[in-house]
């Protein structure tokens, strides 16, 4: 006879939710409790945007609580749970994307999507070397280039100067976007979502065009499209 596993079912314990000011942040309450994280530690919050968004998510749940409505509150607890403890191999792990990073590796033909390429991603790269000193190569074809020693340490010195929530966010848009360049444009309002998704799927979108988009594709796009806006969300919610 085969096992099943069961799946835990966690139901709504609490009435009232709450978002109180602390001396270090701001908190939410659910009946008077403080809201921990999966570790045990208090979840305390960097801005009062944030603590009443979580407070809503806690408010929408109905009979069960189901974590994938919850993805603030997930981002929140990273940042306390993981962040925190690991600030150096996650500065390395967002570092690492800089020296492969998808704005650098460009098409050489055919020569609408190279047009393409140059004219969405090659903005976004003057503008990380005008405002940030950040100045990355760029190259044709998928042979891996070195990128300049003085844009890493600078990309570097700016990543540390991140609390963990913002390093929550800035990793988990770098991992979806695959671009760190991109990722930091996005958590500065230099793009919007709609840009983003542009700059990400540009070789995917040239190739819907044409041949049509399967339904796999279309369940990935926008997977990863709920991705990229949450995480937008939790930094805009930071500022």
């Amino acid at each position: 006879m085969k096992m099943t596993e069961k799946k835990y079912i966690a139901r709504r314990f609490y009435q009232e939710v709450n978002v109180i000011k602390l001396e270090r942040g701001f908190a939410v309450e659910l009946d008077g409790r403080l809201v921990k994280t999966p570790l045990g530690q208090p979840q305390i919050l960097t801005s009062k945007d944030l603590a009443i968004a979580i407070a809503h998510e806690w408010a929408s749940q109905e009979k069960i609580i189901v974590p994938e409505t919850m993805p603030l509150t997930g981002y929140a607890n990273s940042s306390i749970d993981r962040i925190e403890k690991n600030r150096e191999s996650i500065l390395k792990e967002i570092l690492n994307f800089a020296e492969t990073d998808l704005l650098c590796y460009r098409a050489n033909e055919p020569i609408d999507l190279v047009s393409r390429q140059n004219s969405h991603w090659q903005p976004l790269l003057d503008w990380a070397a005008d405002t940030m000193k950040i100045k990355l190569k760029v190259t044709t074809g998928i042979l891996h280039i070195k990128q300049p020693l003085r844009a890493i340490d600078t990309l570097a010195k700016l990543l540390r100067g991140k609390n963990d929530m913002e390093l929550a966010g800035i990793i988990s848009l770098t991992t979806a976007c695959g671009q760190i360049i991109l990722a930091l444009a996005l958590a500065k309002g230099r793009i919007d979502i709609k840009e983003a998704l542009v700059c990400t799927q540009l070789e995917q979108i040239y190739q819907n065009e044409r041949w049509g988009v399967d339904e796999e594709t279309r369940i990935r796009q926008v997977s990863l499209e709920t991705e990229i806006a949450t995480a937008t969300k939790f930094l805009s919610l930071l500022r």
